[in-house]
């Protein structure tokens, strides 16, 4: 079986349906499985955003499932929106989907900004998730002291110039965090990558190749 379905359906959430897109793979059981993340719902953030969409499809041509979600009260995902709270149940409910759809998968975690901080507490804490990746953690205003006690393999990539997360304090709490990690500063990005968004999906790749060789790259996957 070598068709990839791209699937749009709703999945069960604690605050009502949420609004998701799965992309499957042509491996009943693929090693990895994914949920990313998107950024903060008051100002924009979905599911379709760039740097999601970017980070789905570099996991994809690997192979990789990946289910993308709208938070609670973004899109046509039920409920509203709570400030971080709620919207890590959210996450939780992603993983239980995943988990079903793939009970022989491991799965990976990632977000982007407010989804970065969301979506890497309950990754650290749910024993199912094996990867982590954070891009442009929102380190300015938003406390990731909870990483400090995560020993899950992650990887950060954020933007040199990223005005919510500047180069100081994310290098700062990476100093803090424990092995297995891994940092990539993409030179002269601002928060969104705008221009450099070739350079997440080569960190991740790259960061994929040491941790999982055995989901190389597929040109013909997407």
């Amino acid at each position: 079986m070598s068709e990839i379905f791209h699937r749009k359906l709703f999945i069960p959430g604690p605050a009502g349906q949420l609004e998701s897109l799965l992309w499957t793979s042509a491996d009943q059981n693929p090693k990895l499985a994914a949920v990313v993340c998107h950024p903060h719902p008051l100002f924009a953030g979905t599911m379709h955003n760039k740097v999601v969409y970017q980070t789905a499809k570099a996991l994809h041509l690997r192979g990789i499932p990946v289910l993308r979600f709208n938070f609670r009260g973004a899109g046509l995902s039920e409920g509203v929106h709570d400030e971080g709270r709620g919207e890590r149940e959210d996450v939780r409910a992603a993983l239980d989907y995943m988990a079903q759809q793939y009970p022989a998968s491991k799965l990976l975690l990632a977000g982007f900004s407010f989804g970065s901080w969301v979506g890497l507490r309950i990754g650290c804490e749910d024993a199912r998730v094996s990867d982590l990746i954070g891009l442009g953690v929102p380190a300015n205003r938003s406390s990731l002291k909870y990483l400090v006690q995560c020993t899950k393999p992650k990887l950060l990539v954020q933007g040199g110039d990223d005005e919510f997360g500047s180069r100081e304090n994310v290098e700062a709490l990476f100093a803090t965090l424990p092995e297995p990690k891994k940092l990539v500063i993409v030179e002269g990005a601002d928060h969104f990558f705008s221009g450099q968004l070739d350079k997440v999906a080569i960190a991740i790749n790259d960061w994929l190749d040491s941790r999982h060789p055995g989901t190389a790259e597929n040109p013909g996957q997407h």
